[in-house]
């Protein structure tokens, strides 16, 4: 990979550990509802006019919006104001073991010995961030490993799913999952309009960056990058995401780095990379290209 695209790679892993960070301060300034309302209208209204989708696509996104929309994204806004931000990225991680899991429980994929060692090493993670004191009381403990689920969930869809341009994927699933947060918001939060007025430079700030910042420029660049290079060699990239969350974390927001988080979150991030990376798949390649050659 150039050194350019290393480097882009390398800011948008920086832009997603940095959302963590500022969803966990704007849900201090603004609901978590109502700021995932505002989120995804000002996604909807920057992505939608420009990103056209066919008829019969809306059903297929209608229904990613209630898994990736509501699911994954209000329970992680939801979570994060309950959690430290640095626990909630590890806990959030889990997404990539569940949809391992439901992968091959629905589409019937072989779990091989790597992969099943790396579920059982981020399940194991999870246990030890268990015994420590950072880990949230169990609400938003499952209310965050709901989230994962939801994104797992989510993965699943897109695999089965229409083949969508992602950015035409991120506004229209925003537009449908307006209606169902914002009911959210005025079922279960209130004096919406004093929140609105008391809002400060952090709940408008987060609006604005993990709308643009994050959904937008993010993975724009991001499927720029995936359009250029191998998965295996890009995908990897995100293993950093959780990583300098908890650091970030601890240096802006004081949360602790006690030795079950770096412990735990060691073992979720390993996991997850015997998960995802495929070691030695590129040597394979280029002895099977040369031994191709020498036949022919």
């Amino acid at each position: 990979m150039p050194l350019r695209d290393l480097l882009l790679g390398l800011a948008v892993i920086v832009i997603w550990a940095l959302n963590i960070i500022v969803i966990k301060l704007g849900v201090d300034d603004l609901p978590p509802l109502l700021l995932t309302t505002l989120r995804f209208m000002l996604v909807a209204a920057l992505l939608v006019p420009f990103h056209p989708v066919a008829r019969h696509q809306l059903p297929f996104l209608a229904l990613l919006s209630m898994t990736f929309g509501s699911l994954h994204f209000a329970l992680l806004f939801i979570g994060l104001g309950q959690a430290e931000a640095g626990t909630g990225a590890l806990l959030v991680q889990m997404g990539t073991p569940f949809a391992t899991l439901l992968a091959v429980i629905f589409l019937k994929e072989r779990l091989g010995p790597r992969r099943l060692a790396g579920l059982a090493l981020s399940f194991a993670g999870i246990v030890v961030l268990a015994g420590g004191p950072t880990l949230p009381s169990p609400l938003p403990l499952a209310i965050l490993l709901l989230s994962a689920l939801g994104w797992a969930i989510s993965q699943l869809l897109i695999k089965q799913g229409p083949t969508i341009p992602p950015l035409a994927l991120a506004g229209w699933v925003a537009l449908f999952a307006i209606p169902q947060v914002a009911l959210g918001s005025w079922l279960f939060e209130s004096d919406h309009l004093e929140a609105l007025r008391g809002a400060g430079w952090a709940g408008w700030g987060a609006v604005f960056y993990t709308a643009v910042m994050s959904s937008i420029v993010a993975y724009g660049v991001w499927y720029g990058l995936l359009r250029r290079h191998p998965v295996n060699r890009v995908v990897p990239l995100t293993l950093l995401v959780p990583v300098m969350a908890v650091f970030l974390g601890a240096w802006l927001l004081d949360d602790s780095l006690g030795i079950h988080k770096l412990a735990g979150g060691g073992l979720v991030i390993a996991g997850i990379a015997l998960i995802v990376v495929k070691f030695g798949s590129g040597k394979k390649k280029a002895t099977t290209r040369r031994q191709r050659r020498t036949n022919a």
